[in-house]
């Protein structure tokens, strides 16, 4: 018998090395190297090997000059979901691997049920369940009243017979639940290790490419929120979304982290309730549930998610601090550019927070990751310290640089028209960002520095 190849491929970036070593010289993390039982290559194989090869037909081996490439518009297929469908880049393209993610409980299961069922009845769509029995999934469809009839179900974890099924059925959608649970024969590892995740999805996106099938995969997550298995999983596919959202809220969020038919960081908000997921039209009017009263420390900043604006409230609680080391804590931003923001605001604006506890928080849940949010986090902050609530109608926007400087931010003019729509009268913006025309009813205030906004509150 021949002896069997194998590889030690590293978990965290993908590489691959024909000894084991400590350190992976790729991404230089320690002891990140497991070794890979490989596959024999067998004539006419499609479910062995690494998946470099094969993806495409034999089309691909063609010389072709790029202005001879046909531009046409894929044609995609809806999700039935609007939220779902915007977060995709607008729809599910055929031939497509796309990967979601996210925490136990957290609706993936959910969201790819509904989806399913609601399209069986035009489409042709067959649902891979690994993890639950068929009683199971059908006892939840019931629950969530959902049509039944029409969708075709699979208990299956070997990818072998999965492959030998969708050949005969030919769907144009595959759904997997999930990826850690499939399994390779020539594989000699246990299902949800490195090797059997990689060669399983390899084998799958293959079948995927050739068909020209949607493949919808669900993968878990590790403790910090990454997807688990190995990296070169995420390089595999052609979409990765993750689904958010606590345990203590029924609001779960979509996001886009790498998506080859759409932008990026796009967001879609769905809410959790009895009959499942339901998409939310207006996602700004959930973030400004506020109180009646307003507080010191609460205020309304525009961030751009994906291809929209998103209205959020930003909440600060400054209070004297009892340690020698004053606490910084921000909950939806980052720690750091907030510790960077206060020493801005200490150098620029001559207001001391070394000694005070800051506490920040974004209001819904929502995790801000653009700098259009830092005049806003600093004017909460001043509000605190001073005790003194801002005006409901106020709107702000804004990125902070260390000079004190108010820079501009993109698409600044379409989120102060989304501002205006939801009643704001007043909005603190950079002055390259202040429109020629101002909304109806809207004042706008302009700065071009920390100091002259603090002297506009």
């Amino acid at each position: 018998m021949a002896k069997a190849k194998s590889a030690f491929v590293c978990t965290e970036c993908g590489a691959e090395y024909r000894k084991w070593q400590g350190q992976c010289s790729s991404c230089q993390e320690w002891n990140t190297l497991s070794e890979v039982r490989l596959a024999s290559a067998r004539p006419g194989s499609g479910t062995a090997g690494s998946g470099r090869a094969g993806y495409a037909g034999d089309h691909s081996r063609q010389i072709v000059d790029l202005g001879q490439v046909d531009l046409s518009e894929v044609p995609r297929l809806t999700s039935t979901f609007a939220e779902f469908d915007r977060v995709l880049g607008g729809g599910l393209v055929p031939g497509s691997a796309v990967l979601l993610g996210g925490n136990p409980g957290a609706g993936k299961s959910t969201l790819l049920l509904q989806t399913a069922c609601k399209l069986a009845q035009q489409r042709r769509i067959v649902y891979v369940t690994g993890e639950e029995s068929l009683s199971q999934v059908a006892m939840r469809a019931h629950r969530l009243q959902l049509p039944s009839q029409g969708l075709k179900m699979l208990a299956e974890t070997s990818v072998e017979t999965i492959l030998a099924v969708a050949e005969r059925e030919n769907p144009e959608i595959l759904v997997i639940d999930s990826i850690q649970t499939m399994h390779l024969e020539d594989i000699a590892s246990a299902p949800g290790g490195v090797a059997q995740v990689r060669e399983s999805a390899a084998a799958l996106t293959r079948f995927a490419k050739q068909t020209n099938t949607v493949l919808l995969l669900v993968g878990h997550v590790t403790k910090d929120g990454t997807l688990a298995g190995p990296k070169v999983l995420e390089h595999m596919i052609d979409a990765s979304l993750l689904l958010e959202g606590g345990a203590d809220s029924r609001f779960r969020t979509l996001r886009g982290q790498k998506n080859r038919f759409g932008a990026v960081n796009e967001l879609g908000v769905f809410a959790m309730l009895e009959q499942g997921l339901k998409e939310v039209k207006n996602p700004s009017a959930i973030f400004l549930s506020r109180q009646e009263e307003q507080a010191p420390g609460s205020l309304v900043m525009v961030v751009w998610e994906g291809t929209r604006p998103i209205l959020v409230e930003v909440q600060a609680l400054v209070d004297e601090s009892a340690l020698g080391n004053p606490r910084r804590v921000a909950v939806g931003v980052d720690q750091n550019r907030l510790a960077m923001l206060l020493a801005v605001l200490n150098r620029h604006g001559g207001l001391f927070t070394g000694d005070q506890d800051v506490f920040l928080n974004v209001v819904g849940g929502v995790k801000v990751l653009e700098t259009s949010a830092d005049l806003a986090v600093l004017l909460a902050v001043v509000s605190s310290l001073q005790n003194r609530a801002l005006p409901r109608e106020l709107v702000v926007f804004g990125e902070v640089g260390l000079s004190g400087e108010i820079r501009p931010v993109p698409s600044g003019q379409e989120r102060i028209t989304e501002a205006a729509k939801h009643g704001f009268q007043r909005a603190i913006v950079p002055r390259a960002n202040a429109p020629k025309q101002p909304p109806k009813g809207m004042e706008i205030i302009a700065v071009d520095k920390l100091s002259d906004a603090l002297e506009a509150l």
